[in-house]
């Protein structure tokens, strides 16, 4: 069966005075709930017929519409079906009616009681050309923009005639309702109103106003809910972007972390914002990222404590998040003992927190750092969902940060050990390249000669074995630094520490210079050694060592007619100050620390006047800082002289000088006599 004719086109016939209007979706949903709420709240049994067009709009109410029908047993609800829809009598009655229907374009809602009336008349307006998508490509019967032409009204006459319309559109597809609809027809006085064309009702609208105004006040705080939701989203969003924008301009940690701290701040209007690097173990940590409200105490430069605080151990313990809302008043038994901690209470007391958020900075369950935010003025303050959300997404974004600028900085270092290791790869080419094809091409010249000349005068004859005899002992010195230097680097010498007198160990240091056979004409050597020293806690044989290189090279760079110095002095109460002084061509100021790096030489590998491996002051490095002092150099610039210091512990006990007596001689005698025999030979 197919009915063409339009129930809301026979109330306007009907009725000539009504004006339709326009409605939306969302409209029409706002007055049909109200207008359920009324029958549901109200203590009378109406008429009620409702007409959702298709099945799957009455299936978005059919739990409202179960309450409805406990309220009263006149209930009707009219759809086309798309699936099992079908005309029933259950708790209330259903009809199907034909998908052609007129029925199917409007939406009906008729509430007749015995003293008041509503109903709601309306037909959906057909799309237009171009109008088949809704909003986001939506089906325009899907879409809350979907628009209705029609009457709405709390007129009783209205509303008579609207359900006089709609119980006979029911018994048209259900004849067997006959009784039942003559029934409603009678108890709400239908019939008799038509047949005396009464007048309306001189009724009060405010009961139904009420329900409306509470729906839409309803609907207006879910509306400023997802306001706020969307704020909320909107804000984190700009936060989190940006601390990305920050750690794509800029690898600085230092940065990124200011940055956060003043956004997160500003954001969450908070009295004190810190944000600080720490560990799990660390005892205390600097303040130095904060953001601060009005009147607040600052906190920069702070030692904030760490180990004592019990609130940041719950964190470490937790891996997450502690909120407290009252620093007054603990609000469970965990809370209760930590209120009882005294540097907690010392904390509150001088800084004036009201409420306290700590969230740990995590890498890989690692803490990186901490955010901590301060509500100032022992006010309680409820930290919501939201905050803490907010709150979580920066510190994953600072943990990021933190993360990538560490890799950054490690790859920094290590692109300039790679640079170390070329340049050192370079000068090893160069330096043996140099260093081993002159002398072995010196001595190979030599032996040539004195094989294939046997009449070659003596003296001549020794010339040659006195140049191959040098160049091997530049040989020998070569081998032996590398063996030196690549032994301390990797940790395999053997340190035999003892007291030493050190105008001992100086002495075997100057033998051993004046004993090289290539060393030629030597600069004066003055020595300053008191004898009042105490004794020194080092290994003598590396002592001497350091101490021969460093004489060694201020003679190579000194002319005969200059001199070097040998001074020995306290420095502090528990090192002595050694320095070797010469008056030679000096260093300039910018390459004062470059000479103490391996085959560093200043004039160039293959063109300086002075032979060398470049790897002595590097030796002499290694050695002092394994013993734990320092070594150091000065030089007021070109042909100007330089100073080389370096500092040896002071023994703790010291011992008799009196060899017959002292302990010391044995061991004395067991590191320094090596060096003596090396300078006999």
């Amino acid at each position: 069966m197919r009915i063409t004719t339009s129930v809301l086109e026979e109330l306007l016939q009907a009725l000539p005075q009504l004006r339709p209007q326009l409605y939306f979706k969302s409209s029409l949903t706002a007055l049909s709930h109200a207008m359920e709420d009324r029958v549901l709240a109200g203590d009378e049994a109406p008429l009620v017929i409702a007409n959702f067009q298709r099945e799957r709009f009455y299936r978005m109410e059919t739990r409202r519409y179960l309450r409805i029908s406990q309220v009263t047993p006149q209930v009707y609800v009219l759809a086309a079906p798309e699936t099992d829809f079908t005309n029933h009598s259950g708790v209330y009655e259903t009809i199907a009616f034909a998908p052609e229907d007129a029925l199917s374009q409007e939406w009906h809602l008729v509430v007749l009681g015995q003293t008041y009336g509503i109903c709601l008349m309306c037909r959906e307006r057909l799309a237009m050309e171009g109008e088949t998508q809704g909003l986001r490509g939506m089906p325009i019967d899907l879409d809350s923009s979907r628009r209705f032409e029609g009457i709405w009204s709390f007129e009783r006459q209205v509303s008579v005639r609207a359900a006089a319309f709609m119980l006979d559109r029911i018994l048209v597809y259900r004849p067997e309702l006959a009784d039942k609809v003559e029934e409603a027809r009678t108890a709400y006085g239908i019939d008799l109103f038509l047949s005396q064309n009464s007048a309306a009702l001189d009724l009060h609208p405010d009961p139904f106003a009420e329900r409306l105004v509470t729906y839409l006040q309803a609907g207006q705080y879910k509306l400023l809910k997802a306001y706020r939701s969307i704020s909320s989203q909107e804000r984190k969003e700009r936060l989190v972007n940006s601390i990305a924008s920050a750690i794509r301009t800029s690898l600085d940690p230092e940065e990124i972390l200011e940055i956060a701290t003043q956004e997160l701040g500003q954001a969450l209007q908070v009295c004190r914002c810190l944000i600080y690097r720490c560990k799990a173990t660390d005892a205390t940590a600097t303040i130095s990222h904060e953001y601060l409200g009005n009147d607040v105490s600052s906190l920069a430069g702070q030692t904030w404590p760490l180990q004592t605080n019990p609130v940041f151990q719950a964190v470490v313990e937790r891996r997450e998040r502690v909120a407290i809302e009252n620093t007054s008043r603990p609000q469970s038994l965990e809370e209760d003992e930590q209120f009882q901690n005294p540097c907690f209470q010392e904390l509150v007391r001088r800084w004036h927190i009201g409420a306290w958020l700590v969230v740990p900075v995590l890498y890989r369950e690692q803490i990186l750092g901490t955010i901590e935010l301060h509500q100032c003025g022992f006010c309680p303050q409820s930290w919501d969902r939201d905050q803490l959300a907010l709150v979580d997404a920066i510190a994953t974004q600072v943990g990021v940060a933190l993360i990538q600028a560490e890799t950054y900085a490690n790859l920094e270092d290590l692109n300039g050990q790679l640079e170390d290791l070329e340049r050192t790869r370079s000068n090893l080419i160069a330096i043996t390249g140099h260093e081993l094809r002159t002398p072995l091409s010196t001595i190979r010249v030599c032996l040539e000669s004195l094989a294939s000349e046997p009449d070659m005068p003596l003296e001549v004859q020794q010339v040659m074995l006195s140049t191959a005899l040098a160049d091997t002992d530049r040989l020998r010195e070569l081998v032996q630094d590398f063996l030196i230097l690549s032994n301390l680097e990797s940790g395999r010498v053997e340190w035999n520490l003892e007291p030493l007198m050190v105008q001992e160990c100086v002495d075997l240091a100057l033998s051993s210079v004046r004993a090289r056979p290539s060393q030629g004409e030597l600069p004066q050597i003055l020595v300053r050694v008191p004898p009042e020293l105490p004794l020194v806690q080092v290994d003598g044989e590396w002592l001497v060592q350091v101490l021969g290189k460093l004489l060694d090279n201020a003679c190579k760079f000194t002319p005969p007619q200059k001199q070097v110095t040998i001074e020995a002095r306290l420095s502090g109460e528990r090192t002595i100050e050694v320095i070797v002084a010469d008056t030679g061509r000096g260093i300039e100021p910018d390459r004062l620390e470059a000479i103490f790096d391996r085959f560093y030489q200043e004039e160039g590998a293959l063109r300086r006047t002075a032979g060398g491996t470049g790897l002595g002051l590097a030796i002499c490095r290694q050695i002092v800082q394994r013993w734990g002092g320092q070594i150091w150099a000065h030089s007021a610039g070109k042909d100007r002289g330089s100073q080389f210091h370096f500092t040896i512990p002071i023994a703790d006990r010291e011992t008799p000088k009196d060899s017959s007596k002292s302990p010391v001689k044995g061991s004395r005698g067991s590191c320094l006599e090596r060096g003596k025999k090396r300078v006999r030979r």
